[in-house]
């Protein structure tokens, strides 16, 4: 495939998507009427659909349509970006436990103001908060390496999933477990604009940033010998990339939720379509992801009468494909 060509797929593909995925549900619009509801409110047009049709467009759908598609790129580039800065293919955004801080902050909060309201700010400080104890814990005895990162990761998520276990226990079980349960399943169901809001601009912010570090994330990603013998300095180039990801991470969590895969496999994929070069990586991990994790959501709200959690969807299409990959490049891996 040529590169213009692949370039134009990889803009295109979002929004055909995005404008599929605007008609398709339980109440039916047209791809017309769907365009003719999006231009018209947005430039004031006078009004020539039904009010359950505007309704549906942008109270309902629109919403878990741009935080889809801004979730999905985030967690892919941070997935690619954590590759790059560990060296590992096996790397997710998850693996210095800002997921289960996130997850714990979320059901804490639900647990003590039973409301969702407050759940999106209760979870970004947890995950920020995990992220600074993984990092405090590398550090216990000494400089930390990447390997202590790695570990401390794996002692941060193991301490908040077992605080979230407590939490689960104490929840009353006939309210608040259920809310709990649900929502450390992943699901776009309840956003709206103020979750946009919220979780966009630190999610763009994020991948802004690791576009900016593209080459220096190539020579990272080489080796740490040739980064310093170029002048680099890796120990500041590796923390700014690593917060970045941190914050794409504990932002996408804190508005939808714990959502797998995505992450591991996705920047897997831009691989194979543009190779390692993260000046061309970046872009195809930002439309793949978006592209995903969108799939996944409008399959998840349109094959059953109700709707799926979005960490069921991507283990399921996503395990499958993983050891596929395993098996594809298990002699290059080992």
């Amino acid at each position: 495939m040529n590169p213009p060509l692949r370039a134009t797929l990889l803009i295109g593909l979002p929004v055909l998507l995005a404008i599929g995925a605007l008609c398709i549900g339980r109440y039916q619009i047209t791809p017309g009427t769907a365009l003719r509801v999006l231009v018209g409110t947005t430039f004031g047009a006078e009004r020539t659909w039904a009010p359950v049709e505007e309704t549906v467009v942008m109270k309902v759908r629109l919403p878990r349509i741009l935080l889809a598609l801004v979730i999905g790129a985030g967690l892919a580039v941070a997935g690619a970006a954590f590759q790059g800065i560990f060296g590992n293919p096996l790397v997710s955004p998850h693996i210095l436990g800002v997921s289960a801080g996130a997850g714990f902050g979320a059901a804490l909060t639900i647990l003590l103001v039973r409301t969702l309201e407050f759940v999106p700010v209760g979870a970004l400080l947890f995950g920020l908060v995990a992220m600074l104890l993984s990092l405090a814990i590398s550090r216990l005895g000494g400089r930390g390496g990447l390997l202590m990162l790695v570990l401390a990761g794996v002692i941060t998520a193991a301490l908040f999933d077992a605080l979230i276990g407590v939490l689960k226990y104490v929840a009353d079980p006939n309210d608040t477990l259920p809310t709990i349960t649900y929502w450390l399943m992943g699901s776009l169901s309840a956003v709206g604009m103020a979750e946009v809001r919220l979780g966009a601009p630190l999610v763009i912010l994020g991948i802004v940033v690791i576009w900016l570090f593209r080459w220096r994330l190539n020579i990272i990603s080489l080796s740490e010998n040739e980064a310093r013998s170029l002048g680099m300095n890796v120990a500041r180039t590796r923390w700014i990339l690593i917060a970045a990801s941190t914050l794409i991470t504990a932002a996408a969590v804190s508005v939808v939720g714990i959502v797998g895969w995505i992450g591991l496999v996705i920047p897997h994929m831009a691989r194979a379509v543009v190779g390692s070069d993260h000046r061309k990586l970046i872009p195809a991990t930002v439309s793949l992801g978006a592209c995903y994790l969108l799939v996944i959501d409008t399959l998840g709200r349109s094959l059953t009468g109700n709707e799926l959690p979005l960490s069921i969807l991507t283990a399921v299409i996503g395990a499958p494909f993983f050891a596929l990959l395993l098996m594809r490049n298990r002699g290059l891996w080992s």
